[in-house]
């Protein structure tokens, strides 16, 4: 028996199914925590009927969304949050969108790496997730992680986007909460970016507040405010923040800002239609990945759709629609 062979048998061996880390997972074990994630992010469709039981144990952690442009320093400042959290005895878990490796497709670690010394000292879970190309700033098994979490504990639950720029506004979809994190100097600059990330936000944080430059970016920004209008329908003034997490300045702050707008949330009524919406989303996303995955796995036609698509003998959108309308015929019969 080749070496490969017996070190593959000792891995069937110890494999647990799916199932069987649940418990262990709403009792708060992280190396299972850290398994299942692991499964989410595969996809296993053995690990499908834990992620379900997994969801009916979540749904009352809260879910803190950072955004912002590249260079603005959210793994710094969650780094503090991470602290100032923990400090106030709750369990933080932070889950850091990174960009793909090229080669193997996984996270470059480059945010685990800065939040190191949080999670090296037990006061957080720490967990890269890698976007494998998906686009918005979010990586596909990103919620169902935040289900793990949930339900082993863990709150507030942090996001950080993978900080690609102003398309980040996935996050809305995932979070109770969304800080944007903005850089000291952006001065005009700023309107350029009101459409996209700027928009989104539940709480407006300028880093590096110690810099002359800060001043400026905060009246910018409270000046973008006063003309822009509410895209989410909330009776929430987002608050302007400058802060310094390298100096700790402001992160308390922060920190009363995140709960304050916890508590209207669950005082307004908020809450519940963000919920909502977010459970939209992910039936909506669920749906986009069955459908896909149903017609990747060779589905009887869509080679000559797809032959037809290339010759321009269709387009397509039309053979979209004659491939769902064949699709739901068959299983009308």
């Amino acid at each position: 028996m080749t070496a490969v062979m017996r070190s593959n048998r000792r891995r069937s061996a110890a494999y647990q199914p799916s199932g069987d880390l649940v418990p262990k997972v709403l009792a708060g074990s992280r190396p299972d925590i850290a398994r299942l994630i692991s499964r989410a992010e595969a996809e296993y469709a053995e690990a499908s009927e834990a992620l379900g039981e997994i969801y009916r144990h979540a749904g009352r952690a809260h879910i803190v969304g950072i955004t912002g442009v590249p260079g603005g320093g959210k793994s710094t400042l969650i780094s503090a949050l991470i602290g100032a959290f923990s400090a106030a005895g709750s369990k933080v878990a932070v889950i850091a969108i990174d960009p793909s490796s090229p080669y193997s497709g996984g996270a470059i670690l480059g945010d685990r790496i800065r939040m190191g010394d949080s999670a090296e000292a037990n006061r957080a879970f720490v967990r890269s997730m890698a976007t494998r190309g998906h686009l918005g700033g979010l990586a596909r098994p990103t919620l169902q992680a935040v289900d793990i979490l949930d339900a082993a504990g863990y709150s507030p639950i942090f996001i950080e986007t993978v900080g690609v720029g102003q398309d980040e506004v996935e996050v809305v979809t995932a979070a109770h909460t969304v800080v944007v994190l903005s850089p000291p100097g952006l001065g005009d600059d700023i309107q350029a970016i009101k459409a996209g990330v700027m928009e989104i936000a539940d709480i407006h944080a300028v880093s590096k507040a110690d810099r002359p430059e800060a001043a400026a970016t905060v009246a910018a920004i409270k000046g973008m405010m006063t003309l822009g209008s509410d895209v989410k329908g909330s009776s929430w003034t987002p608050p302007v923040l400058p802060l310094s997490a390298s100096t700790g300045e402001g992160v308390a702050d922060l920190k009363q800002a995140i709960d304050s707008h916890r508590q209207h949330l669950a005082d307004s009524g908020e809450l519940a239609t963000r919920q909502r919406a977010i459970c939209k989303h992910r039936i909506l996303v669920a749906i986009d990945q069955l459908v896909r995955r149903r017609f990747d796995d060779g589905t009887e036609g869509l080679s000559e759709q797809l032959q037809a698509v290339v010759e321009r003998k269709s387009d397509p959108q039309s053979a979209a629609g004659s491939l769902l309308a064949s699709e739901k015929a068959g299983h009308g019969r």
